[in-house]
């Protein structure tokens, strides 16, 4: 099959967060996702860009995306975080996700970074071998720590 991967654009916004709501499915969170086309506008597309999307298309169809934005490490320097890779169902197993990593690498090293990295869920065995395949490190012995929009509310409401 013929896929073409190009930097997203403000028509795309609806079938990224297409995409978004099914690796949400797929993840075991339907209810998960309160980002919206209007946040994607604004912080991909707006002025002040907070982050850079890969897409790939199949006739003219969106089938795939990596969502990508720069950070900063205190011991590396610049780094790129890739946010999520997501390949419709129907897609995976021919290539795509390669493309899109290779997009993913390419650009950063466009871009000088000195890190890229991301997560990946420890019961989601086909990413995980995927990824070995090219060669990362899995850091097992780190936590993903966050918070939510209630955590930080009332975090900031007992300062």
């Amino acid at each position: 099959m013929t896929f073409t991967i190009r930097f997203a654009e403000k028509k795309d916004v609806s079938a990224i967060l297409d995409l978004i709501k099914e690796l949400a499915v797929f993840e075991k969170e339907p209810d998960a996702v309160i980002v919206t086309k209007e946040d994607l506008l604004e912080h991909g597309f707006g002025q002040h860009p907070l982050f850079t999307c890969f897409v790939a298309e199949k006739n003219d169809a969106i089938v795939a995306i990596a969502l990508i934005y720069l950070r900063f490490s205190t011991w590396k320097g610049k780094t790129v975080h890739l946010e999520d890779l997501i390949v419709k169902d129907e897609f995976r197993g021919e290539g795509l996700g390669t493309m899109l990593l290779d997009e993913v690498i390419k650009y950063g090293y466009s871009l000088g970074a000195k890190r890229i990295c991301w997560e990946v869920l420890d019961w989601n065995e086909p990413a995980i071998k995927f990824y070995e395949s090219k060669g990362v490190t899995l850091l097992k012995d780190w936590y993903l720590v966050q918070m939510d929009g209630e955590q930080i509310q009332n975090y900031i409401e007992n300062l």
